[in-house]
């Protein structure tokens, strides 16, 4: 056992590691956050942090049980109410609302650093929870009943081993655990921008032959835009002066919300799907983007994240108290075999849902417009969807 007293350590402190953290935790774990760089704190006149998650109520249950949500609410977070989707190439919308699964709302709209600051405030008070900041998870060696974690080159004896050390994961790596990878040849634009008219509470979501547009609502008439386009494309649109730019994606919209125009800078990122061969290797374990990154038009790869969080926490808290060896062996083994497969068909349905709309191709935009017609028309077809959005 670790001198320090966790039997724990997850490294890696982004979202999806300090929900990990605080989820073990709350499950009786002992637990050591090791995070080189301590996130800054969260100012509400600083500007909006351009990286934003549509949270899912799943993800908002798992916030709630973890005591932050209420905090995130308090912060700045934008509720979604409504969903909306079309495509330019062909008539017919579909539609859906927060009614369609029962709940207030489809999910919030919530900026990373919002995320952040509401759980390393709730990390630093946790009783079972120590933080190391300004050092990293330097190596690992596999013990017969544990493994062995060097922490800024200090050795420590732990249970497990979880690591949240992003989509390039080194300690994936040093693990040799394989990744399949597949490049979009996309990138994503994101930016905030203030429309004509109210979004009213609508996440808005058109396929243009190039990839998805999506409209997220923000504070006033503000949105978010996640702009899913060739890398080409990106990086003239990245060059354009505001008005050009503006005019751009009026158009591409659609002007579905009247004139938009920039607020804030704008910034890009390269998408790509990954997903870890094996989830664990003994007591190491991966979570989040060291384990799977998806396309980001269903806003779900946060969502999957939160709920490999979410399901660690239920496994270990079924158990209750210290764990032995073979407790230890069949949960990390279930947790494998689920994760990974839930994260597989995510991956390769949102792939499929981006590759079937974003192209040209008579015969496919012969059928699109009419299919998400019907499926808007048909309530327990629409409801089913409803709830995959809403994770």
């Amino acid at each position: 056992m670790s001198r320090r007293g966790a039997n724990v350590i997850v490294a890696g402190g982004g979202v999806v590691g300090a929900s990990a953290a605080l989820a073990l935790a709350e499950a009786g774990q002992r637990v050591m956050l090791v995070e080189p760089r301590e996130p800054k704190p969260w100012r509400a006149d600083d500007p909006p942090d351009l990286r934003v998650y549509a949270v899912a109520p799943a993800s908002i249950a798992l916030l709630e049980k973890l005591g932050v949500w209420r905090d995130v609410l308090a912060m700045r977070a934008a509720a979604y109410r409504d969903m909306r989707v079309w495509d330019a190439a062909a008539d017919g919308e579909l539609h859906f609302r927060a009614a369609d699964i029962g709940a207030p709302t489809l999910g919030h709209i919530v900026e990373q650093t919002v995320l952040l600051d509401a759980l390393w405030r709730r990390l630093r008070e946790h009783p079972r929870v120590e933080i190391r900041t300004g050092v990293g998870v330097a190596g690992f060696e596999h013990r017969e009943d544990g493994i062995a974690v060097d922490v800024g080159g200090e050795r420590l004896d732990v249970e497990l081993l979880v690591a949240s050390d992003g989509a390039a994961s080194p300690l994936r790596g040093q693990a040799g655990i394989a990744v399949e990878t597949h490049d979009y040849g996309q990138r994503g634009l994101v930016a905030y921008v203030e429309c004509e008219q109210p979004h009213r509470e609508t996440a808005w979501q058109r396929f243009l032959p190039d990839g998805p547009l999506a409209f997220l609502p923000f504070e006033g008439n503000c949105c978010s835009i996640v702009w899913t386009q060739s890398s080409a494309e990106a990086e003239r649109r990245l060059q354009l002066d505001e008005a050009t730019f503006n005019a751009e994606l009026t158009r591409a919209f659609d002007a579905r919300l009247g004139e938009a125009a920039l607020v804030s800078p704008r910034a890009a990122f390269p998408l790509r799907r990954q997903l870890a061969e094996r989830f664990i290797d003994h007591r190491l374990l991966l979570i989040g983007d060291a384990a799977h990154t998806v396309h980001p038009l269903a806003g779900q790869g946060a969502n999957l994240g939160l709920q490999d969080a979410a399901f660690l926490m239920h496994l270990v808290g079924a158990i209750g108290g210290p764990l032995t060896a073979s407790q230890w062996k069949r949960l990390l083994t279930r947790y494998a075999r689920e994760r990974r497969s839930e994260s597989a068909i995510a991956g390769r349905a949102f792939g499929g849902i981006n590759a079937l709309f974003s192209n040209d191709q008579p015969l496919l935009t012969l059928m699109r417009g009419p299919g998400l017609g019907l499926v808007s028309r048909i309530a327990p077809l629409r409801s089913l969807l409803a709830k995959h959005a809403a994770g």
